[in-house]
């Protein structure tokens, strides 16, 4: 769904086109990804638009980003402490 986002704001109906799985289930997906920041919704005639909330995917990756820098730095006492 975010490789569908990528290209820009679209509705249920346009991400769920050509995929394997419903539009009620391209549509809790959504849900869920809202619900963790990921994406934004907003309402057009009877549609909803979404797209992807840059804040929310910076925030998620300055987490992630925790969890490399520490296997990093565990990593280099590790080697040092070999030596």
């Amino acid at each position: 769904m975010f490789e569908r986002l990528r290209a820009g704001p679209a509705s249920v109906g346009e991400i769920a086109r050509g995929l394997p799985v419903s539009r009620p289930a391209v549509s809790q997906h959504l849900k869920a990804l809202k619900d963790a920041g990921l994406v934004r919704d907003e309402p057009r005639g009877t549609a909803r638009i979404y797209r992807i909330h840059a804040e929310g995917l910076r925030e998620l990756r300055d987490w992630l980003d925790s969890f490399w820098d520490g296997a990093l730095t565990r990593f280099k006492d590790h080697a040092e402490k070999d030596q």
